[in-house]
């Protein structure tokens, strides 16, 4: 996969680095390329359920934000990502300290990309998601 933009690591950063609600998760930017990206996450005690397992929420958001840098990594320079849709599929409770979270982009398009992220602790697949990451002009999205 080609990047369409040649600064497309440090947009990928910057998309982490101003999403307030990922910073306060303490979700860290591992690593990234063209159409991948690579998160960790310590898990604190407030993001446990009732039971003693990582909250879906939580397993959700790390695994959305992994799939919307993947995407970011494929967009041009006045383009940005937001999430359209996504599906999640918890295949064992997330008892681990740490989770993991590798998302990939499995076709890049012009209006959307549609990206698989897994999430894992240090020796189980977690939860596996799809999502549909639209692309649109980063002058939509001012405020």
């Amino acid at each position: 996969m080609n990047p369409r933009r040649p600064d497309y690591a440090e947009y990928v950063r910057s998309i982490f680095d101003s999403a307030p609600f990922i910073r306060d998760l303490g979700v860290e930017l591992v690593d990234l390329g063209p159409g991948w990206c690579e998160t960790a996450l310590a898990v604190a005690p407030r993001f446990r359920q009732q039971h003693g397992f990582v909250h879906a929420g939580v397993t959700t958001s790390l695994a959305d934000h992994t799939a919307g840098g993947a995407a970011g990594t494929l967009v041009g320079p006045d383009e940005v990502v937001l999430t359209s849709e996504y599906q999640v599929h918890f295949l064992r409770p997330g008892r681990a300290d740490r989770l993991t979270c590798r998302a990939t982009v499995l076709k890049a398009g012009t209006m959307f990309h549609v990206t698989e992220a897994e999430v894992r602790s240090l020796d189980s697949l977690i939860a596996k998601m799809t999502a549909t990451v639209a692309i649109v002009p980063a002058d939509r999205t001012r405020r």
